[in-house]
């Protein structure tokens, strides 16, 4: 089981999919060896150094948060069926309301298509909020996801960082 790391009033909380199995079985978020995520966040700027995944917990002292769309550990994320999507949306708009982080960023698409019962989905901000916080969709860091490098991938979340720097209040 992996748990949430999540606390009131934080800038952002990522959302996975859901864990995979290595997550899962370890505890700890983004833990699979081929997972960008951790590389990632410090390279776009939202770490000063790389977290390891064992010390995923440490992401709250910079106001970062970890929760995932669906409970259910897979091997890949399409795995799961629309619903557990469906059966799973509740729960989660309950968590959202009550931490009310001021960002959702979904990672990959799939969530918030599930989510919004949208058939389309574009990469970046949405123009609508969800449970009160802004969203935003970016690339899964997932070692599966082939259709980015780990350039692009920086360089998509690094426009992320470069939003919330530029709207703290």
């Amino acid at each position: 089981m992996l748990k949430d790391i999540i606390a009131k009033d934080l800038t952002v909380i990522f959302c996975g999919i859901n864990p995979g199995l290595k997550s899962a079985e370890d505890g700890h978020h983004f833990s699979g060896r081929s997972n960008r995520f951790w590389k990632v966040m410090h390279q776009a700027g939202f770490t000063p150094y790389q977290i390891e995944a064992e010390e995923d917990t440490s992401i709250l002292d910079f106001g970062y948060g970890l929760t995932t769309a669906v409970a259910r550990a897979t091997s890949r994320a399409d795995e799961l069926s629309k619903d557990e999507f469906d059966d799973s949306l509740e729960l989660f708009k309950t968590k959202m309301t009550h931490f009310q982080s001021k960002y959702i960023v979904f990672l990959g698409k799939a969530a918030y298509q599930a989510f919004s019962k949208k058939k389309q989905i574009e990469w970046g901000s949405q123009s609508e909020d969800f449970c009160g916080a802004r969203v935003w969709v970016l690339p899964n860091t997932s070692g599966l996801n082939r259709g980015f490098t780990l350039d692009a991938l920086v360089e998509s979340y690094s426009g992320f960082y470069q939003e919330i720097q530029n709207n703290k209040i």
